[in-house]
């Protein structure tokens, strides 16, 4: 059990922001850094494309509304990262199934997943921009950070992280209200393009 915490801490990393968690295991473990990182996240083509990757979320996430639809696309993304990455780890220590490793590596990914975009969402009812940018910077930072502590200090990063997941979780049904506000916009915006879509094939006049 002893590579529980790590798998714990990275699905939860994950399903904030997946590609950096990839991209800061396999520098570490390709540093020589870590022993417990799997030889497959090391290798050069999977680093080159997680920075790609990581690289275009850090624009996108900034972005008001962008933000929210790559969110969207990655409501599968995420978890499945999630549990790739935590299964990979178990095989690497071979002292947890990596199935089992999977279900807790996805599972958490996805709760952490939903708990940003629900705030993402809260955040977007905010007309400046500035507040996505400053959020997205704080998880940027804050992955990177728990990560960090969780290859020297596992178990103490997993309790951080699930002191956060609860703690975003207990914010998500504060901010409620925000979230039902922005869905309406959405709803909104979206029907106002189809009654204009309907119009346009109008003959005039």
């Amino acid at each position: 059990m002893s590579v529980l915490p790590l798998v714990f801490t990275s699905g939860w990393a994950s399903g904030i922001n997946a590609y950096a968690v990839v991209l800061l295991l396999g520098v570490f473990g390709a540093t020589g850094i870590s022993d417990e990182v799997p030889a497959s996240l090391q290798r050069t083509d999977v680093l080159v494309v997680a920075g790609v990757l990581f690289l275009c979320e850090a624009v996108a996430d900034k972005i008001p509304y962008v933000d929210s639809l790559w969110d969207s696309v990655h409501t599968v993304i995420r978890p499945v990262a999630g549990a790739v990455v935590a299964a990979l780890l178990a095989g690497q220590s071979g002292s947890l199934p990596e199935l089992a490793a999977g279900a807790v590596g996805g599972s958490t990914a996805l709760m952490s997943h939903l708990v940003k975009a629900g705030t993402r969402m809260a955040v977007n009812t905010s007309p400046e921009p500035f507040s996505n940018i400053a959020v997205s910077t704080a998880e940027d930072l804050g992955v990177a950070g728990i990560i960090t502590f969780a290859i020297f200090h596992p178990l103490a990063a997993a309790v951080i992280a699930a002191t956060l997941l609860v703690l975003g979780i207990v914010i998500l049904a504060f901010l409620a209200s925000r979230i039902r506000r922005f869905l309406r916009r959405r709803a909104q915006r979206r029907e106002e393009k189809r009654l204009a879509g309907t119009g346009s094939h109008w003959p005039p006049g």
